[in-house]
């Protein structure tokens, strides 16, 4: 009997709004992940770890297999086992998880999901679980396209937190569609995954707009630390104490870590959340804010600021001169920093102000 399924409603107060779902039956659920990404690598692992007393280890797919297997090496074949295809994957598994980068990788892999069951209609229930930053309307798509096959149900299920809470399964899930679904799904993430999950109804579309009202708050929120910093540092207060006092008056943890990145000049987008996913998200919200005619200016700032900074990152790219070869979000300073005749990617270079003592 799964062992997730054996906490009592009590200890999940508050942090799953569903009740215990019904006892599993002889054969324990087959789970699949599929993308290794910066979120869904951390995920994935910890999701097999809390499955370790299962009969049937995670199964893992990524379109570079290298990150499979280096899940496999660090978990063994108890917690893993890599699988060859997308269609095996959709296939073998009762629960299949996706994390990936974009809007067209994730229709391209559902695609091929919908391929294999086409080849191979389930014949028991099975759930998608789409966990990645998208546009609502794809969610809308997703769930018609796999409504067709029987038996299949899909959800959306959109995380909140960056890589490090992902490492430490301190996530908030949100999660939208079928109501069944989400039960099953949210006893297998919590707390494996994630703290805290939030019900969002049964439109699929609306855990992914929440999921765009939270980026587009986090995007803002960046940008004035951006311009807050900056302003500490030109005007010889220096941004180390600006951010010591931002710590002090609004911890935010999200504050806080990109803060900590900005004043420590800490750009590596491959151990962080990328340049281009902040902008892709950023796009999102500004189209879906221009749908429903609700501007948002801080969030188009925002915006700006990161395609600034991608230009002066692919101009040091093209010199040969870069630093990071990926650039992390809270590299949107840079933006702010040059506007300041500051240097955009080194705090220590071109301040020019020398402090009263």
């Amino acid at each position: 009997m799964a062992s997730n399924l054996l906490q009592t409603p009590a200890l999940h107060a508050g942090t799953i709004p569903f009740s215990r779902p019904p006892t599993p039956g002889v054969h324990p659920l087959q789970v699949g992940f599929c993308g290794l990404g910066a979120m869904g690598y951390f995920m994935a692992r910890n999701l097999a770890n809390s499955r370790k007393s299962q009969s049937s280890p995670l199964m893992v797919y990524n379109r570079t297999v290298t990150k499979s297997q280096k899940l496999l090496a660090e978990l063994g074949a108890s917690a893993v086992k890599v699988a060859d295809t997308l269609g095996q994957l959709a296939t073998e598994c009762d629960v299949i998880f996706t994390c990936l980068v974009d809007d067209a990788v994730v229709t391209s892999v559902y695609n091929e999901f919908a391929k294999a069951l086409v080849q191979s209609p389930p014949t028991k229930a099975k759930i998608f679980v789409e966990m990645s930053t998208n546009y609502p309307a794809l969610a809308g798509d997703l769930d018609r396209l796999l409504s067709s096959f029987p038996h299949t149900r899909f959800i959306t299920s959109p995380i909140f937190g960056p890589p490090p809470a992902a490492d430490k399964a301190t996530l908030v899930i949100a999660m939208s569609g079928d109501y069944r679904s989400k039960k099953e799904v949210a006893f297998l993430l919590v707390p494996a995954v994630g703290r805290k999950v939030l019900d969002l109804g049964e439109n699929v579309e609306k855990a992914s707009t929440l999921k765009l009202i939270g980026n587009g708050n986090l995007a803002a929120a960046l940008e004035l630390l951006a311009e807050t910093l900056t302003l500490g540092e030109k005007s010889g207060i220096g941004q180390q104490t600006v951010y010591d006092l931002i710590t002090d008056i609004m911890p935010a943890p999200g504050l806080v870590a990109y803060g900590n990145k900005m004043i420590n000049d800490s750009f590596d987008g491959s151990v962080g959340f990328s340049m281009d996913g902040g902008i892709k998200d950023s796009s999102h919200v500004l189209r879906l804010s221009a749908e429903l005619n609700c501007p948002m200016p801080a969030v188009s700032n925002a915006h700006r600021s990161m395609i600034t900074t991608r230009a002066i990152h692919q101009a040091q790219v093209v010199s040969g001169t870069q630093q990071w070869d990926i650039i992390d979000e809270s590299a949107l300073i840079a933006s702010s920093r040059v506007a300041a005749g500051l240097h955009p990617f080194d705090s220590r270079k071109g301040t020019g102000v020398v402090r009263e003592d």
